[in-house]
């Protein structure tokens, strides 16, 4: 965890206290229920919660202290629980393995996590739409390979990026519901000294569901889902991101991140204002990626357990979700502070003399009777000049000058398919589709 590009919220989620608070609450939900079995005295359990209740306090410190000469965190963490609680909490742990409590905690963690990615998601969601029926009809150029293609409006961009991160939030609900099952079921998983209720209990204590079979892991195919789900968000916000960039290189320079008061581009050069939280957003996605393959490697664990996942889920675990929520919100911040500038949107879109409509015309002369093969001849012949003049030329003039474009279409039919406004009749129907409005 780095704190340049991380927020408290998240970071708090993978604090040690927090982890060991979780901790306890396992064991001690586990205890109660124990109790309710008759397995372990009904004062276990209370005896714990009352501690709980008077000291709320995790000495992190002192707990590491006896790690450092145990070498195993569970057992460390038990053996503080007791020097506090006192005699009574020789009932914890009952039937339990580590694994219990390391992987149900896990459970929590990332289900926790998943709330804050999803309240940050739709934070995005709301800022894309608000921009999108902001510029719903303002013109700009489509690109294809980077290339001036067709007018496309500013607004449908900015529905095609919600649309995508609707779609990374319902992926991440199903991811959320996939990882967040708890394990309660012994050595080997085959609860053979603890009940299945016991189980049942913490998982409804923690909101998790339970883990059908465990074999004393939960079984990291869950996991794998889980970050690779992570990784398609970054992905997508880079997507986004670099489309900001594309759209602010000076060249094209029909949006912007926003320049505030006294913020410097370059330390050389006073004139820069460069693209610099984007091109942040482009490397944090790749923080976040990187943990797709170590979880998916995760997967494959000898026979009933091994800790060999143990290492690498303590790494990626609270750097992937800590970026993510980062990058969210700063992808919030762009969007929602975005500089567009419509006149220079429209600008660059007749910046090729009209070469943009070049498909009206050609659909026009096949219709008209012309071979596709002699439309498509007529119409390039004429758009590859205006091409190589830079633009200098016009695309119409030189069709209502081509004789075999007039003998098909009269000038009137041809100025016709210049019309701008053609290319954007269906802009209501997308946007439908996209927000369910009418």
């Amino acid at each position: 965890m780095v704190p340049r590009y991380s927020r408290p919220a998240m970071t708090a989620l993978w604090e040690p206290e927090a982890r060991f608070k979780i901790w306890f609450e396992i064991e001690a939900h586990a205890t109660e229920k124990l109790g309710e079995l008759g397995v372990v005295p009904p004062s276990a359990a209370k005896a714990l919660w009352d501690w709980w209740a008077t000291n709320p306090v995790i000495d992190v410190a002192a707990i590491d202290a006896i790690e450092a000469v145990t070498k195993h965190d569970v057992i460390a963490f038990l053996t503080w629980v007791a020097e506090q609680v006192g005699d009574e909490a020789r009932f914890m742990h009952q039937g339990m393995t580590s694994s219990d409590v390391l992987d149900t905690c896990l459970a929590v963690q990332l289900a926790r996590a998943s709330d804050l990615l999803i309240e940050d998601i739709d934070q995005l969601l709301a800022v894309i739409k608000r921009r999108a029926f902001e510029h719903k009809l303002t013109p700009t150029i489509g690109r294809s390979h980077g290339i001036h293609a067709e007018p496309v409006t500013f607004g449908l961009k900015m529905a095609e990026a919600y649309a995508e991160f609707s779609r990374c939030k319902a992926r991440l609900i199903a991811a959320r519901a996939e990882v967040a099952t708890c394990a309660i079921s012994g050595a080997v998983g085959t609860f053979a000294n603890i009940d299945p209720a016991v189980e049942e209990h913490v998982a409804e204590k923690l909101g998790l569901a339970i883990e059908p079979v465990s074999t004393q892991v939960i079984p990291r195919d869950r996991h794998a889902m889980f970050f690779a789900t992570l990784g398609v968000i970054a992905s997508s916000i880079e997507r986004l991101a670099v489309e900001v960039r594309h759209l602010q290189r000076t060249e094209v320079l029909e949006a912007e991140e926003y320049f505030s008061p006294g913020q410097k581009g370059s330390s050389a050069m006073p004139h820069k204002r460069n693209p610099v939280l984007t091109e942040n957003l482009t490397g944090l996605a790749r923080v976040v990626r990187a943990a797709v393959v170590p979880a998916l490697e995760n997967v494959a664990l000898w026979h009933e357990r091994d800790i060999s996942h143990s290492s690498v889920e303590r790494f990626f675990g609270p750097d992937a979700t800590i970026t993510l929520d980062f990058a969210l919100g700063r992808l919030t911040g762009v969007i929602d502070k975005l500089l567009v500038y419509p006149e220079r949107m429209m600008k660059n879109l007749d910046k090729m003399g009209g070469l943009v409509h070049s498909q009206r015309v050609l659909l026009a002369l096949t219709q008209a009777g012309v071979s596709r093969e002699d439309s498509y001849r007529y119409v390039q012949r004429n758009a590859m000049k205006v091409w190589e003049s830079d633009g200098q030329l016009s695309l119409l003039e030189l069709l209502k000058a081509d004789t075999d474009v007039t003998a098909a279409l009269p000038p009137e039919q041809i100025e016709e398919k210049f019309n701008l406004d053609y290319h954007f009749k269906q802009v209501d129907t997308i946007f439908h589709r996209v927000f369910g409005e009418a």
